[in-house]
């Protein structure tokens, strides 16, 4: 007797899952984790700035993170991460600022001579003035004056040696007969 043997064929269904669409987790979780991160923040525009956040760093890696198990709980995890990181971050803030002087400086009001010298610096041409206050005030060299006016270096000392003269004739303490003004 020959025996023949019959050979079953089994069939094995292998469900692969495929994973889920970046839009289609920013849909059906956004609002969910936002509503998550508000109750914890009590601040709804830094629960959505957070969670959004979350989202983005998932949408760079989604290759990777489409295929974990739960890719909801990694976007979770980061937003919370995100959340307590920005607490920890006001908290030291807070505390920085309550260290701080709650006096703030009180400079004086400028002299008499500081507000003489700005009068007499806008009777001037302002071509005068401009090389002026780069040469005197901002300690510019002349040559660096002529480069940015677009002009010789002779140009730039003749308009400081004129703005000189004028400003010594305004300022000068004493009035033509030698008495005090």
């Amino acid at each position: 007797m020959t025996a023949i043997a019959r050979q079953r064929t089994e069939t094995r269904i292998v469900v692969l899952h495929e994973p889920p669409s970046f839009d289609d987790v920013y849909a059906a979780h956004y609002a969910d984790l936002t509503v998550q991160l508000y109750a914890y923040f009590g601040d709804r525009q830094d629960a959505h700035d957070v969670v959004q956040e979350a989202f983005y760093r998932a949408l760079v890696r989604w290759d990777r993170i489409a295929r974990y198990d739960d890719p909801v709980a990694w976007i979770r995890r980061v937003a919370w991460n995100l959340a307590v990181s920005r607490w920890r971050r006001a908290r030291t803030a807070l505390s920085f600022l309550g260290r701080q002087s709650r006096v703030e400086p009180r400079s004086d009001e400028p002299g008499p001579e500081r507000v003489a010298l700005v009068a007499a610096l806008a009777t001037l041409p302002d071509k005068q003035r401009r090389a002026m206050v780069l040469h005197y005030l901002a300690d510019m060299p002349v040559a660096e004056i002529a480069q940015r006016e677009g002009t010789s270096t002779g140009t730039v000392k003749s308009w400081l040696h004129r703005g000189r003269a004028a400003l010594a004739v305004q300022l000068d303490p004493t009035d033509s007969t030698g008495g005090a003004r």
